[in-house]
């Protein structure tokens, strides 16, 4: 018998915990992301993913504060309802499917992208194809538990490091020695900012750490541990490796191969002339984008697992299968739909999409983060304030038209939430 609301298993670690954020993180954002960002603001990308980092930072410490004091399934979802109020909670959630979607069918179509640029292969409908079957085996995989999850991971990240340490270190002085790559501030502002939105998506991965918070060992301790762990490497990452990239391949060029193939770094390890790199970028690449996907399955399975215990969704996804101990009904619904996405087949529309709906949501984190009583609260009220300040800055820097869609989203939502929801209302 299934019990529909029985507790998810602690079998998370910190450095298991940190290899998960890392492979949400080290993926779409550093393989993809860069080029649609360098289109926008030219060699100010570089730029752009240090001002992203800080912005990140100020998201991560107010996830990390609430998780620590709230550690369920279900990140802001939760928290909104818990320290703010239910409209804004459920707003949280629907944002959170909505933009991690988004995010996933992104990384599916790089991930077909960068096989299809190894077998010298440029075809639109084949590449949505590829992403689409990725997308339905990982979906497999998930749904067969966590701890099968979280090997598959550990794989998967180890290899992507290994393929960007590589590219890092043979190309970071031919990078800096070309001239290319530059600090200043670039005369257009606003795409500045544009790109910074962009490339804040990049670093959010840390939020899965959080919404598997229930499936976390100590998660008072483990938590904020890991997130401040996975921020650091990844600031230190992306920032090597964007301009490595800008560096050898020049910004024009990184946003073409983005169009064209949805593999920018392709062209950066073919100017360093060493077929091996190439090799191992490619395969690093595709370890990267299956690792966005599972864990994008993993985190959105688990809120639509939270809302569906909560009545916000229909009761039947906050099922736990009990021999795999796994929502698969949530994690099967959550696949149907990004592979509905990557139908889209555009990376720069799936990821700009998920850049306003993200800055939404982390909007609600912080809101949560302010709200936390002294007692839990463990950084100072200034880093959530500045954080819900660049969320909001930020939000609406991305085209008119994806916003538009974004809030006529949010409307969708919430006359869901007021016509439909129902069914049990469980408060944690």
């Amino acid at each position: 018998m299934n019990d529909p609301h029985p507790a998810l298993a602690r079998v998370i670690g910190v450095p298991g915990a940190v290899l998960l954020g890392l492979g949400s993180i080290l993926g779409t954002g550093i393989f993809v992301s860069i080029g649609i960002a360098a289109g926008v603001a030219g060699s100010g990308v570089i730029l752009a993913v240090m001002l992203a980092a800080v912005v990140a930072t100020f998201n991560g410490l107010s996830s990390a504060q609430l998780a620590a004091s709230h550690p369920v399934s279900g990140g802001t979802y939760e928290y909104g309802y818990r320290f703010v109020n239910p409209t804004l909670g459920f707003t949280a959630g629907w944002m959170f499917l909505c933009a991690k979607s988004a995010s996933a069918a992104t990384a599916a179509l790089g991930l077909a992208g960068y096989v299809l640029s190894v077998l010298g292969v440029s075809s639109a409908p084949l590449r949505i194809g590829v992403g689409i079957a990725a997308v339905l085996v990982l979906t497999a995989v998930v749904a067969g538990g966590m701890r099968r999850s979280n090997r598959t991971n550990a794989i998967m990240v180890g290899l992507t490091l290994l393929g960007l340490a590589s590219l890092v270190a043979l190309g970071a002085k031919p990078a800096l020695d070309s001239g290319h790559v530059t600090l200043d501030w670039p005369p257009d502002g606003l795409a500045l900012l544009h790109a910074t939105a962009l490339m804040f998506v990049a670093f959010t991965g840390y939020g899965r750490i959080a919404t598997l918070g229930e499936e976390v060992h100590e998660p008072e301790r483990s938590i904020p541990r890991a997130i401040v762990i996975t921020l650091l490497v990844t600031m230190v990452l992306y920032v090597a490796v964007t301009t490595v990239a800008v560096g050898l391949a020049g910004a024009e060029a990184l946003a073409q191969a983005t169009t064209a193939d949805a593999a920018p770094l392709v062209v950066v390890a073919r100017t360093l002339e060493q077929p091996a790199l190439q090799g191992l970028l490619a395969l690093a690449a595709v370890t990267a984008m299956v690792g966005v996907v599972l864990n994008l399955l993993l985190g959105l399975s688990r809120v639509l697992l939270a809302m569906g215990r909560r009545g916000d969704m229909p009761a039947s996804l906050a099922v736990i299968d009990a021999r795999h101990g796994s929502p698969r009904r949530a994690v099967i619904v959550i696949g149907v739909a990004i592979a509905g996405l990557v139908a889209i087949g555009s990376v720069k529309t799936t990821w700009s999409f998920s850049a306003f709906t993200v800055l939404i949501y982390y909007a609600i984190t912080n809101i949560a983060a302010l709200r936390l009583p002294p007692e839990h609260r463990r950084f100072p009220r200034a880093v959530p304030a500045l954080g819900l300040l660049c969320c909001l800055g930020l939000a609406f820097w991305v085209e008119p038209q994806i916003w538009a869609i974004g809030l006529g989203l949010i409307a969708v939502g919430l006359l869901w939430k007021r016509l439909y929801a129902g069914g049990p209302k469980r408060s944690k």
